[in-house]
Order: C-alpha cells, then sequence, then structure tokens
C-alpha cells in the first residue's frame, strides 16, 4: 500500500499534497473529514465552491461503508444547507480513492421519517444499514474507484479533467443539477420572505415556493427564459396564471416584492443565471423536488423510474402484439410531467392529461424539445371531479364510442394519499374523500374510498366500460381487507401483473411491493389468483410470488376475537392490540402489561389463563416469519382446524412468545415468568409463580379462578415440549440466573426489563442496541439462536395450518 502504516491525519495530508495541490485542502466544512475547494488568493463576498467533500480512513476501508458514513454525516448535520455541495463526493484510505457525482445521491437527503441522529460512524445501525442498502445499488454503479500505485495517471486525468479551477476570485457559483436544490433552500430563507404574497392561498390554487424559485433561476438580467413556466419573472415584479380571458384578451395577475427587491438582488449576485441550459430540462422536470412533502403525497407527484416504465411497456407489448401502440388509445390520465408515456411512438394515439396547470406547462415544454407528444393533446383535467365534456373532442369520440373504446389503454400511476404522519392522516384523508367520484361510487369503494388510486380505478371502470386499464399500485386491491367492496364490484380479468420493490420510485417510503396490473374490464370476472413475476430494485428477475383474493371473515384477526378474555372479571396477564392482518404491521402487535396503554384505538386482544396458548399461538404466528418488501401486504388468516390438535405447536408458539413479549413489570405484576425461583436462583420470592405453574400444568384453565390459585392435584398434565423449545427454555434459564445474581436487579424482572438493565437507555431514553457486558452478550445471542431455530419450526407449521398461504 503507497500509504501504510500512517495516521488519518498524516494520509489526508499525503492525499492532498500529492493529488489536490492546485486546490485549497485546508478549510473545514462542518464536520467532514476532508474538503477540497477551489482556492481563493483574496478575501472575497462569495462563498469558495467545494470540488470534493470526502471521508478518509486510515489502513483500507470498504469505500462504499465509508461513503455511507460521508452520507450519514452530511444529512446528520444539513451540511447542504450550510455550505453549497460539491461535484463530488468521496473516500479514500491508504491504497485507494473512490468518488462518486453528488446528483447521484442528492435524493438520500430529502428522505422523510428517518432518523439522521445516529452515530454516522456506528455501522451496526439500522439507520446506517437502512442508507448502505438504499444507495449500494447506485454507489456501485456510479463510483470511480482508483488505486494510487495501480491507477495513478489515471487518477491524475480524472482529477484534472473534472476539478475545474479556472475561475476567477470575483467569478459566481455556478448552478448546476448538484447544487439547484441546496441554492432553492437558500432562497426559501432568503428571498421567499420578501415576495409579497399570502402562501397559504397561493398554495391552494396549486403555485408553489418552487415555481418562483424556477422563474428566478432560469432568468437572465431579472427576465425568465422559459415562457412555459407557471411563474415568470419580469424585472421586479411575477407574473402568474396568464390566460386568455372571456373577452379573447390575455390577462394575468402580478405580484412584487415588499423590500423593493433589495434581498433578492443582493441573493442572486452570488450566483451565476441561467444555469448551463444543458441542465435546464433536469431541473425543470426535478420540479417535485422543490414541492412540499404533503402536496407530493396528496397529488401524487412521483416520478415511475425509467426501468419500469420500459417494462411496463414491454408487458403491453407482449400481451397486446407488437403493434399495440398503432392498433390502440393510450390516455395517461394521472401524468405529471409525463415520464410514464417516454418511449412512446404513436403520438396521434396518445392523450395526457393531469391535475396541475404548471406540470402541463412542463409537458408542453418538453414537447418543444423533443418529446413525443401532440400539444393539444395533452391538458388539464382532475380526473376525479370533472366531468368528461371537459375533455379534447377527439378523446371523446373515443370514449363515445364502444368499439374504439375497447382499444383504449388507460395507462397511469396514479397519486397514493399515503400520509407521512397522524395529523396530516386526517387532513389527507378528509381532502381524499370529498372528490365527486368517492361521492357517487362510496357504496362500492367501501373503506377503500381513502385511497386516491381506487377512487381512479372505480371511476374508470364505471363510467369507461370496456378499456385496459394498465396501472401502478400496491396490492391492496387484490387482498387487502378494506378492499373486500372493491373487489366484489371491480369485475376484470387480470391479464398481467409484475412486482418491485416501492422504494424503488422516487420519493415513496416504506418496504412493500408496487405492481404493475393489467386488466381487461370487457372480461367480466372476480379477482382470486395469480402468479406475478418479481423484480429485485436492479429490474432483475428473482422469481414468481402467488397472489390469492381472501373474503370477509377470512383474516386471523376474525378468527382470534371470539377468543378474547372478559376485561371485567379482572384475571388478565396481558394484551395486545388489533392492528391489521399483515405484515405491514408487524411491529404493532406487542404483548404487553394490560395496564399499559399501548395502541388503545386499535381495540385489545385481554390474556388470561384460559386463553394465554391461543394468545401466544396468534403472536407467534405473526411474528416467527420476518417482514420483508415482497410479503407486507400478504395477509393472516383463519387456520384450518388441524392446529388445535398439535399441542407441540402451541407449546412451541409459547416458548417463543415467553421471549419476544413485551412485559414490563413497573406497570404491575410481571406474570411471564417461565421459571422457579430456584431454578434461576432468585434472591427472593416471585409476585406471581403464574407461567412456572403453568408450564408444569398446575393451572386449571376451565374455570376463572384466582391467578395464584394452587391446585393440589394436578388436574392438567405438564407440558411436553419439543427439543427446539426445549434448548430455547434452557438458553432463556441461564439468563435469567446470571440477571438474578446481578446487584440491584429486580427480582420480579421481564425479559424487557433485563435486557433494559444490561443495555441501558440513551439520552432519549430508547433502549440501547448493545451492551458492554460480555457474557450477557453471549447468554442473550445463544438464546436468540435457539428462538431462531424455533421460529423456523414454528413458520412451516404456519402454512400448514393455513395462517398464510405461499
Amino acid at each position: 500500500m503507497k500509504y501504510s502504516q500512517i495516521r488519518e491525519e498524516e494520509l489526508k495530508n499525503k492525499v492532498a499534497e500529492t493529488y489536490f495541490a492546485p486546490y485549497d485542502c485546508t478549510r473545514i466544512v462542518g464536520n467532514i473529514d476532508f474538503c477540497v475547494l477551489l482556492r481563493q488568493d483574496l478575501p472575497s463576498i462569495f462563498e469558495a465552491q467545494s470540488l470534493l467533500w470526502a471521508e478518509a480512513k486510515k489502513g483500507t476501508a470498504d469505500p462504499l461503508l465509508s461513503l455511507t458514513q460521508l452520507i450519514l454525516t452530511i444529512g446528520k448535520a444539513r451540511t447542504f444547507d450550510i455550505f453549497l455541495p460539491p461535484a463530488f463526493l468521496g473516500a479514500f484510505d491508504a491504497e485507494k480513492i473512490a468518488f462518486i457525482p453528488y446528483n447521484e445521491v442528492q435524493d438520500i437527503f430529502y428522505l422523510n421519517d428517518f432518523n439522521w441522529n445516529v452515530t454516522p460512524s456506528n455501522y451496526d445501525t439500522k439507520e446506517f444499514k437502512l442508507i448502505y442498502k438504499k444507495v449500494k445499488d447506485t454507489l456501485e454503479k456510479a463510483t470511480f474507484l482508483f488505486y494510487y500505485e495501480a491507477d495513478n495517471q489515471e487518477l491524475e486525468k480524472f482529477i484534472a479533467q473534472n476539478f475545474v479551477s479556472d475561475r476567477s476570485e470575483l467569478a459566481k457559483i455556478r448552478i448546476d443539477k448538484n447544487n439547484f436544490i441546496s441554492i432553492y433552500n437558500k432562497w426559501l430563507k432568503t428571498v421567499k420572505p420578501t415576495i409579497a404574497v399570502n402562501w397559504d392561498l397561493t398554495q391552494k390554487v396549486g403555485i408553489i415556493d418552487g415555481d418562483f424559485y424556477l422563474a428566478d433561476l432560469l432568468s437572465k438580467e431579472n427576465e425568465t427564459l422559459k415562457d412555459k413556466l407557471f411563474v415568470l419573472l419580469r424585472q421586479n415584479i411575477y407574473e402568474l396564471d396568464r390566460k386568455i380571458d372571456e373577452l379573447g384578451m390575455f390577462s394575468s395577475r402580478k405580484t412584487a416584492f415588499n423590500d423593493q427587491q433589495k434581498a433578492h438582488a443582493q441573493f442572486w449576485n452570488k450566483y451565476e443565471r441561467p444555469p448551463s441550459e444543458a441542465y435546464w430540462d433536469y431541473i425543470v422536470a426535478r420540479r417535485d423536488l422543490l414541492v412540499p412533502q404533503d402536496i407530493r403525497e396528496r397529488k401524487g407527484s412521483f416520478f415511475t423510474p425509467q426501468m419500469w416504465v420500459e417494462l411496463s411497456q414491454k408487458y403491453l407489448s407482449d400481451l397486446l402484439g407488437e403493434d399495440w401502440q398503432d392498433e390502440y388509445y393510450i390516455w395517461d390520465c394521472a401524468a405529471g410531467t409525463g415520464n410514464l408515456l417516454t418511449g412512446l411512438t404513436n403520438k396521434y394515439h396518445i392523450w395526457a392529461s393531469t391535475l396541475d396547470k404548471q406540470d402541463v406547462d412542463v409537458m408542453h415544454d418538453r414537447i418543444k424539445n423533443g418529446a413525443n407528444l401532440l400539444e393539444q393533446q395533452v391538458f388539464q383535467f382532475d380526473f376525479l371531479n370533472d366531468d368528461f365534456s371537459k375533455l379534447p373532442q377527439n378523446l371523446q369520440e373515443v370514449l363515445n364510442n364502444p368499439n374504439k373504446r375497447k382499444k383504449l389503454i388507460i395507462y397511469i400511476n396514479p397519486p397514493y394519499a399515503e400520509a407521512p404522519n397522524k395529523d396530516f392522516t386526517r387532513l389527507a384523508k378528509k381532502s381524499v374523500q370529498q372528490s365527486k367520484t368517492n361521492e357517487k361510487y362510496a357504496n362500492l369503494l367501501g373503506q377503500g374510498n381513502r385511497e386516491l388510486f381506487a377512487q381512479f380505478l372505480t371511476r374508470i371502470y364505471q363510467e369507461i366500460p370496456d378499456c385496459i386499464i394498465a396501472h401502478f399500485s400496491t396490492l391492496k386491491i387484490l387482498k387487502g381487507q378494506h378492499f373486500i367492496n372493491f373487489r366484489t364490484h371491480f369485475l376484470a380479468r387480470l391479464e398481467k401483473l409484475f412486482v418491485m420493490p416501492a422504494d424503488t420510485f422516487d420519493n415513496v417510503k416504506g418496504k412493500f411491493p408496487i405492481g404493475f396490473f393489467i386488466w381487461d374490464t370487457a372480461k367480466k370476472e372476480k379477482f382470486e389468483h395469480i402468479v406475478a413475476e418479481v423484480y429485485d430494485k436492479k429490474g432483475k428477475q428473482i422469481g414468481h410470488k402467488n397472489i390469492e383474493s381472501y373474503a370477509n371473515g377470512d383474516y386471523i384477526n376474525d378468527w382470534v376475537k371470539p377468543y378474547r378474555a372478559d376485561v371485567s372479571k379482572n384475571q388478565l396477564i396481558g394484551k395486545f392490540p388489533f392492528m391489521g392482518n399483515d405484515f405491514q404491521h408487524q411491529n404493532a402487535i406487542q404483548i404487553n402489561h394490560h395496564q399499559m396503554i399501548y395502541n388503545k384505538a386499535a381495540g385489545q386482544f385481554f390474556i388470561n389463563q384460559k386463553n394465554v396458548l391461543v394468545a401466544c399461538v396468534y403472536f407467534a404466528v405473526r411474528k416467527c416469519i420476518a417482514a420483508t418488501w415482497l410479503n407486507d401486504r400478504d395477509q393472516f388468516l383463519h387456520p384450518n382446524p388441524e392446529w388445535e390438535e398439535d399441542k407441540i405447536f402451541q407449546h412451541d408458539c409459547l416458548v417463543y412468545t415467553l421471549f419476544k413479549n413485551n412485559i414490563q413489570s413497573k406497570y404491575g405484576t410481571n406474570h411471564w415468568i417461565p421459571f422457579t425461583e430456584k431454578e434461576v436462583e432468585a434472591p427472593a420470592k416471585f409476585e406471581s409463580d403464574f407461567m412456572a405453574r403453568y408450564l408444569a400444568g398446575k393451572v386449571d384453565t376451565n374455570i376463572s379462578t384466582d391467578l395464584f390459585h394452587k391446585i393440589e392435584k394436578n388436574k392438567q398434565k405438564p407440558l411436553v415440549f419439543s427439543k427446539e423449545a426445549t434448548q430455547t427454555l434452557a438458553a432463556g434459564r441461564e439468563l435469567w440466573k446470571y440477571y438474578q445474581a446481578q446487584p440491584h436487579q429486580n427480582v420480579n424482572a421481564s425479559f424487557y426489563d433485563i435486557r433494559a438493565y444490561f443495555q441501558g437507555r440513551n439520552q432519549k431514553g430508547k433502549m440501547n442496541s448493545s451492551s458492554e457486558d460480555e457474557t450477557y452478550h453471549t447468554l442473550l445471542n445463544h438464546l436468540r439462536h435457539h428462538l431462531d431455530i424455533l421460529a423456523m419450526k414454528i413458520a412451516l407449521k404456519v402454512y400448514e395450518y393455513g395462517f398464510l398461504k405461499r
């Protein structure tokens, strides 16, 4: 290795001296290890332009892990809000250096519902693993890797060509696809407050602050150069809402600045406008990144990745024939900026409509730059509220002609009304439910009316009969409990379906499948089953998945509800909430102390000595199989009766639950200790020996009696356990014994309490993921190993007894 056996600081100095001598490597930018900036030999009013932000590691390191650490470092401090981002991110060690263009990963910094407040250097956190997994494919494809000794000449050439330093110290900062979002964030703080606009009112009519920013950005000498933007800058005013009025005269609205444009002038003095014309289409097309998240969620402003666009069109071609674009008509009635239509060839057979006027303007502008669409067939239309009489005449002719309508493909990626938080859920769902489509077809939609895409499909099915529907959406409509009504009325043949990870879609969060469906609505049949082809995030087919529909009453919650304990009898040992029937809600399924307030609104299953076994079967079935993006919407079902005779299966579930529950003794007596005081050498008597007696067959489950009631003569035999369950109990016993020997222990501690004792809590009160006690770690890992083996055994029965369908 070229730089072996030297410290990190010395390594940074060596790399700076050898490869970046013409640049300034002395600046400190946030918490970033190593920065390369253009030199500014004289004092300047402008911020020095960053060329590289890099992570440094002595010795050797995996560059992908180092780059992930750098991303977390930048995201945690939001360094890009304080300093303009560089052209490249990088990572280097004693033998090599890697670069990746900043714009390849900048979307990651705008993730919602992500905890950036973790230690970037801790590779074991779930946040680190999530970011690593999310960017791994991008890093592998877009990273430039050079070894100092083997690739020295190539490395020097790469730096010379890409780290351009020909600007004078008074040159303005250039704007490109790497930094236009960061500059927008600075613009929000400096310029936006000086524009004389009521932002709440403008947002209601579809105008966002990003439209004003684009007007500024794509201008020269304060004159916007692209006339198809929704807002234009005209010297010292903004012009918007431009249209032809009822007299045939051009009219528009105008607004100015409330500070005589001082902040605006000072801000844009720092930047060179407009950016290179090569970036214009990209910047305008990525207007979605300038749209507030709540608006994106409600209107569905999500880009469909190009690989899924191409694959969906291949599926249409495979089904309808090579000449499908000439033989069929295509209407994207949720077009956004039209990226789903990229690659289609017959523009005379294509219509594109969207809710927002500014998106229409973007598409019209794209047409001028070569997009294969007709301007008069791209129009504004609110599909859930507007009457079809507002459609272009030639499209109405297709809709009104039964023969042509059979050749019409409604090709859409409709919006998803998924809310980012509870407050917004209430507001967003209310907004969704107010559409005219929902009012008209509420009885057909049932609880599915809360989803915008279901409203799209319902109106299409009801008002454009016999057409082809080709759409992207979640799999809820096929098997979700809330879509039972929808499936009863939506009678069409599902000809084709492929599924892919949802997080491959821009701004879609969560680990669940999205499918591309092709329905023939002329063929009336109720959906029951299909084998879908499965693709990974690289677009590679990885297998098939059976997808089945279920009827009301088939779900696991309907099965277990009759077993609920009567809360008034006061013989309770715990509870769990009713949270969905699918893997999506797996984390919410927790057995807690019955006095703990947890998901109260979900409804509670209370546990006593009579139903503890069935409660553990339910819990183990829901938890023994890991949730993945592919099974996320799979539904747990009413089992066949064979489970009732399988006592070993039931006892396996009981043991699994003993070491997976969330019981905490601080809420009251812990009835879930599976051992006697003698077995774990406890220093005092337990408050409750219920579970140890239950395992020994000393609890009469046929009567409602006091939990502490002793049975002199066993009415039940001791429970019989499988080898796997016995080994799990033994591993748990050793952990309990070790805890009981600790100072200041709680003799009545639950499994949760034991973990909290050894692992401690952080400043926010959350349990730490690890402990410094090596003996504890060894014992815990031994227990988890046996729990994993037990879970695999239970999982086989989950399918055998019909709790899940393969």
